[in-house]
């Protein structure tokens, strides 16, 4: 038979509930306000013409494509280094090395990563690549993406592969199976939806990063593709249109935080509601 709890503990626990429920509404209001003044503020400058015409000069109308594309463009390389180095770190840590020395300085290190200040890994970046090189670059912009990046999808995936039955894996391998085919083939599989999950959000994560673009890819008012030159990148543009005391750039800046943060969002979204179902 259930006997109640004392008085002090249920008090203890209501407390608690409350709080938790004052904190989350404390930070839906917060969200609130803050989606409702790019909304109100943005959603004017939200158009075709934001997607399609290049960088304005002060006081003339245009878009940002040309930062969309070198958006684009620094995000898609910064991944492409990301996701293969992390994913075969986390395969090492999780199927590999496991308890081994390595493996826990391997940790350590990628949790310093983690919680490392974008701006401190722009400035190492910069330190690294673009003194050396003597130019900034959309490329050391990627990299520093990557570095911002690999941590997490590191972590997640090796979490999600702890999380593979060791019976399915033995199976595999009692069969004779080579090892790697076994990583390949089945522990990828049955990993497939928490990998994905890992690099979404990794993109989510490094999608609106200006700090290290600051000291990396650095700007460009004019349209440019090559990665080894100077690129401009969305986050830059709308740090510097926002400060600007002209009202065509300050416009163009609510925008493309709009834009941004839509992005952010819908692959956030994403990621809870239509990954999370198949699995």
């Amino acid at each position: 038979m259930l006997t109640k709890l004392p008085l002090r503990r249920r008090f203890k626990n209501h407390s608690f509930t409350i709080f938790c429920y004052f904190a989350s509404l404390i930070s839906i209001t917060i969200l609130t306000f803050i989606l409702w003044s790019l909304i109100s503020k943005g959603m004017g400058d939200f158009n075709l013409q934001l997607l399609s015409e290049n960088t304005p000069v002060a006081g003339a109308s245009g878009g940002l494509r040309d930062a969309i594309i070198g958006s684009l463009i620094i995000t898609g390389l910064g991944m492409l280094i990301a996701i293969p180095s992390g994913i075969l770190i986390a395969t090492f840590l999780a199927e590999y090395g496991r308890k081994s020395r390595l493996a826990k300085s391997i940790r350590f290190v990628n949790d310093i990563l983690l919680s490392a200040p974008s701006i401190i890994i722009g400035l190492f970046v910069y330190a690294l690549i673009v003194k050396t090189t003597g130019t900034f670059s959309g490329l050391a912009g990627a990299i520093a993406l990557a570095i911002i990046a690999m941590p997490m999808i590191t972590r997640t995936t090796e979490d999600v592969l702890y999380l593979v039955s060791p019976m399915l894996k033995e199976a595999a391998v009692a069969l004779g199976i080579p090892r790697w085919r076994v990583t390949i083939l089945i522990v990828y599989r049955a990993a497939y939806n928490g990998i994905i999950t890992a690099i979404l959000l990794a993109l989510a994560r490094i999608a609106g990063e200006t700090a290290p673009l600051l000291f990396t890819a650095l700007n460009n008012q004019f349209a440019n593709v090559d990665p080894l030159m100077p690129m401009a990148s969305l986050p830059v543009i709308i740090y510097r249109f926002a400060m600007s005391p002209y009202a065509n750039w300050q416009h163009l800046a609510w925008a493309g935080a709009l834009l941004i943060t839509f992005v952010i969002l819908s692959i956030n979204l994403f990621v809870r509601f239509f990954l999370h179902q198949k699995q």
